[in-house]
């Protein structure tokens, strides 16, 4: 079968493209409301919001950055995966119920009934700066895939992958978001499995030859007992590490909180963020394997030249060996991929801005009609945002550390504040405090070095909630 990407390949690719976004426009019809907007009229069954959980956080960084790692290292970042099943559970216990009493929108709406309006403003900018940068690392993750399979410049591919996801976005919503996710969810996971396939198939003697040879190196080595506080992949710093991650991002981030409101129950959103895990779980092995065959594979059939970056080997891959029309399948599950995450960004980015600031600071009263249309531009403007900073990521290195790197800096500090809302004693100024002191002392540790990523959150919100106490005890004692 001929390889090489083709017409055949390019046809695939379109027909997915139009596919996602006629589907989007479709399931938006007879919005009324901004809660069926953002919340899909709280009517989503619990397992497609726990796809949905799952294909938001697999962009194309965990696509392409996951089987990297264990291309150039081994299955170490599965203790990080473990992490992030003990997170859930802790998010599940300790902060959903939470978002069901009283009727929100935002996580961020949560801060301002516990300690007022400038909190909540706070925390919900750190989500719109730390969500646009991390997720405009994602859309230049793909960018890099379509870079490799064609000439065209980082602009037009860019531009291609964010027209088709604004569209159906901007019309659907969160419904259309959530079931295009369940889709995309089966697109990419089935392309990786026929990737795996391939591979493989491609490797004299097969599954013995690969894994033995793979095994070999090191490649299926996941724990490392090291106590070294600069290295990002160890054992205590993927359990502790990924568990303080996974309580921010799962539990705080206006992305993940958002798909909790839309269930009609919170035993559903619950039992949909614990599933999420074990799926994510298998995911990220998934990938790992994906990227240690690969090892294998150029181990019998050497590279022409040195890449420059190891994210580009599965893209290689797929583009020079893969035959036609399988590439097509794995390029649309790499599409599917960024989509899934780049709709969820969006419409969350959107939901913040709308609630957190526009009906607070600009329009606090208006029609329901009135905010549906504010809620669509601000769809539109987040668009963007986010393309303008996935052409400024280009130099900021692997595309997989670069989006976890910014989002563990400030992270914390939201995290923190939280955890400070559970102590009646601290005022809304210690809280304050505590988030300047939280953020302000990761970019400095981000700046200086020393301190590997996944301790980043435990910092910060460490710091935040240290700084919180202290502030509101000494408060107490001078009024």
């Amino acid at each position: 079968m001929e390889q090489g990407f083709g017409s055949l390949d390019y046809g695939i690719v379109f027909i997915y493209l139009i596919f996602t976004t006629a589907l989007g426009i479709v399931l938006g019809r007879g919005q009324k409301n901004i809660q069926d907007y953002f919340l899909a009229a709280r009517k989503l069954p619990w397992w497609a919001i726990s796809g949905s959980i799952v294909a938001t956080e697999t962009s194309t960084l965990t696509f392409i950055g996951i089987p990297a790692l264990a291309y150039s290292g081994n299955f170490a970042f599965l203790q990080v995966a473990m992490g992030y099943l003990f997170g859930r559970v802790l998010v599940s216990l300790l902060l959903i119920p939470s978002y069901f009493k009283g009727e929100i929108q935002t996580a961020y709406q949560l801060l301002h009934s516990r300690f007022g309006l400038r909190t909540r403003t706070l925390s919900a900018g750190i989500f719109l700066i730390t969500r646009s940068f991390a997720d405009g690392v994602r859309v230049y993750a793909t960018a890099l895939v379509l870079a490799v399979i064609t000439a065209w410049s980082d602009l037009t591919t860019v531009a291609l992958i964010g027209l088709f996801t604004i569209v159906y976005t901007y019309y659907g919503g969160m419904v259309s978001v959530v079931w295009n996710d369940v889709i995309q969810l089966a697109i990419y996971l089935a392309g990786a499995l026929l990737a795996l396939w391939v591979v493989v198939n491609r490797v004299p003697g097969g599954w013995e030859s690969a894994s033995a040879l793979a095994a070999s190196a090191g490649k299926f080595q996941i724990f490392d007992f090291t106590l070294d506080a600069t290295t990002a992949l160890t054992f205590w710093a993927g359990i502790v590490g990924g568990t303080f991650l996974t309580l921010a991002t799962h539990g705080t981030d206006q992305m993940m909180v958002q798909r909790y409101l839309s269930c009609a129950r919170q035993r559903d959103s619950q039992l949909a963020l614990i599933v999420s895990g074990g799926v994510v779980f298998l995911q990220f092995a998934l990938f790992l394997l994906l990227g240690a065959l690969l090892y294998a594979y150029y181990q019998h059939f050497p590279l022409g030249k040195p890449l420059e970056q190891a994210d580009r080997i599965f893209p290689t891959f797929i583009v020079q060996e893969m035959p036609q029309g399988v590439s097509g399948l794995v390029i649309a599950a790499i599409f599917a991929a960024a989509m899934s995450t780049l709709s969820s960004s969006l419409n969350s980015l959107s939901s913040s801005s709308l609630n957190d600031f526009y009906r607070i600071f600009w329009m606090r009263e208006a029609s329901e009609r009135h905010y549906l249309q504010v809620s669509r531009i601000l769809t539109l403007f987040w668009a963007g945002v986010l393309s303008v900073i996935a052409l400024m990521a280009r130099n900021w290195g692997s595309v997989l550390v670069s989006g976890l790197t910014i989002t563990s800096i400030t992270m914390g500090s939201v995290l923190g504040v939280f955890i400070l809302g559970f102590r009646k004693s601290v005022p809304q100024n210690a809280a304050l405090a505590g988030m300047a002191v939280g953020v302000g002392g990761m970019l400095v540790v981000q700046a200086i070095g020393g301190l590997a990523w996944t301790w980043y959150v435990l910092a910060g919100t460490s710091a935040t909630v240290l700084v919180g106490i202290v502030w509101g005890r000494m408060r107490s004692l001078n009024p």
